[in-house]
């Protein structure tokens, strides 16, 4: 099974998202058996950093509002986010452009350690308030996910990688992603937002049950059990 999910650093929902989607496949049954493909989506591609900006300012001009009706809803978030075992640091964040950052994700992809590198990149930003869009610390946050860091410098100071975000960011067009977290099950189902761990349960059996061959048994004769049982 592949589940492909849309999403961005800088999206508090995508990591209480993520939370949620992975408390659900810890107890489906078949999760050895499920492809996880993060996939790049930019809120504000176009996005500057402002020195000194703080993430309730940038929230609240993105919003309309004062930056302290922007502080409001970080503590609300950061409250939904503590119920899901998250600590976020909002006071503590740096606002950034992400192009970088997934650009690091598709080179984690690479090298097989693509959701290692999501969920560090997730917890520098929202809890330890790291800078996600300096190389620099980049390339120490992609060691810790098991990457190279000469490696890392070497494409993060490039394009490389530049062109498969852009692709990703298509392909969410023509899937109809309004928003993130976005969540595809095998090209066919999707789930939008941050939904209830049982949804995703839901989810994940009803196209695992559509995957798994399906026999019809059209009479019955006589047979015989492995047990030495005969009818």
């Amino acid at each position: 099974m592949k589940v492909e999910i849309w999403s961005d650093i800088v999206c508090p929902f995508c990591y209480i998202g993520k939370r949620k989607f992975e408390k659900a496949l810890q107890s489906f049954d078949a999760k050895d058996k499920v492809e996880v493909i993060w996939r790049s989506f930019q809120l504000d591609p176009g996005m500057k950093p402002v020195t000194g900006q703080t993430v309730h300012e940038y929230l609240g001009k993105r919003k309309g509002v004062t930056a302290a009706e922007g502080k409001q809803m970080n503590d609300s978030m950061a409250a939904m986010a503590k119920e899901v075992g998250l600590e976020y640091n909002f006071d503590k964040s740096i606002i950034t452009n992400t192009l970088v950052a997934h650009r690091l994700l598709h080179f984690a992809k690479h090298k097989g350690v693509q959701n290692e590198m999501k969920e560090r990149l997730f917890k520098a930003y929202y809890t330890e308030g790291k800078d996600t869009g300096d190389i620099e610390t980049l390339v120490k946050l992609g060691e810790e996910a098991g990457l190279n860091a000469v490696e890392i410098r070497e494409i993060l100071k490039s394009d490389i990688y530049k062109e498969e975000v852009m692709q990703d960011q298509y392909k969410a067009q023509q899937v109809g992603v309004g928003g993130v977290p976005f969540f595809v099950f095998n090209d066919k189902y999707a789930v939008s937002g941050a939904q209830p761990t049982n949804v995703f349960a839901q989810v994940l059996d009803k196209v695992w049950q559509e995957e798994k061959p399906q026999v019809e048994v059209i009479s019955e004769g006589g047979y015989c059990t492995p047990q030495g049982v005969c009818n």
